[in-house]
């Protein structure tokens, strides 16, 4: 991990297209604008988080409902 300390109006570079500008620093928070092509998403931390674990909870309820299914089938021989 990468520690940096900016000042507003200071910015942030990643790779050849993404830049980070900070925008505003008011107490215990700051403003970031950024600067990246569209196919690249951008989430904040905690709206991530709930994404990963969202998918995680689908996929286990998928196996579950498709294992029923597989219990249902007999071989042919």
């Amino acid at each position: 991990m990468l520690a940096l300390t900016r000042k507003a109006g200071e910015r942030i570079v990643i790779g050849d297209n993404v830049t980070i500008t900070v925008v505003e620093v008011k107490g215990d928070s700051i403003r970031l604008a950024i600067d990246a092509p569209r196919e690249i998403k951008i989430y904040r931390g905690e709206i991530y988080d709930a994404i990963v674990i969202e998918n995680k909870q689908a996929v286990v309820s998928i196996e579950s409902s498709e294992m029923g299914l597989l219990k249902g089938i007999n071989k042919e021989k």
